[in-house]
């Protein structure tokens, strides 16, 4: 896909990996909406590359669709949509006070699961009705899962469940898409210097970093944002999840 004055939606856009693809996604050309929960830090990063910023809770049906409508409004109808949003806390199944809330299950499945799909359908929707380019393509929609979602640590039930939900949702969505010219791809990143990281582990030191076959230290953001600018221009990346982790498995 041609990037040049591409309609593009990037969720999770404040900050972390969702910052860095957004400025990657403007140099290259594209037309960007930025959104994220964090009014301040969105509304910061618009005005730093130039990009149309709306707050939004993303998961919330009715505020996700009223942002569409805005970025559709300034500038056409997205046929990138690349969702990073995403919150996680290590917090075990049975602690000393008691089990693990159960609200605070819900609250991960809703910001991490619940609010992908929400994108999702919203996205393939208005892509559906666009004319195709000369490829036949549509649209590109990306979700960002984590290695959690195969391989999670004790404390991380709840995160892995939210996150394998994400992996498990890649492939059928782009069966049922790809007659409509859509492609729906996951990436799966492992331990990337973001706020997730930094609250999933409480006690990061040069041991963890040097668990990583190669290169010894935690992602770059900016390697995410490549490989997103990558996916998109490569028309054969289609119906999986991508791991992005330097050969780490925990």
């Amino acid at each position: 896909m041609d990037l040049w004055s591409c309609p593009a939606v990037v969720t999770g856009a404040a900050s972390g990996l969702g910052a860095e693809t957004a400025r990657y996604l403007v140099e290259a050309g594209a037309r960007v909406t930025v959104i994220d929960i964090d009014a301040d830090g969105v509304r910061r990063l618009g005005a730093e590359i130039g990009a149309h910023a709306i707050h939004c809770d993303v998961a919330d049906a009715l505020a996700a669709e009223q942002a569409l409508a805005s970025a559709r409004a300034r500038h056409g109808a997205a046929r990138v949509l690349v969702h990073c949003v995403g919150r996680g806390h290590a917090q075990p199944i049975v602690a000393a006070d008691g089990p693990m809330p159960l609200d605070q299950f819900r609250q991960l499945v809703e910001v991490n699961l619940i609010s992908t799909f929400n994108m999702l359908r919203l996205a393939a929707a208005d892509m559906a009705r666009l004319q195709p380019l000369a490829n036949g393509e549509r649209g590109v929609i990306l979700s960002t899962a984590s290695v959690a979602a195969y391989e999670g640590q004790s404390g991380e039930a709840a995160y892995s469940a939210s996150k394998g939900g994400v992996v498990s949702m890649i492939l059928p969505a782009a069966r049922e898409l790809g007659p409509l010219g859509i492609r729906v791809v996951g990436i799966a990143p492992g331990l990337f210097g973001t706020q997730t990281l930094f609250h999933m582990e409480k006690n990061l030191d040069s041991r963890l970093a040097h668990q990583i076959p190669f290169p010894h230290r935690f992602g770059d953001p900016a390697e995410f944002a490549m490989l997103v600018l990558h996916v998109l221009k490569n028309v054969m990346i289609n119906g999986s999840v991508l791991r992005l982790d330097g050969g780490y498995h925990r």
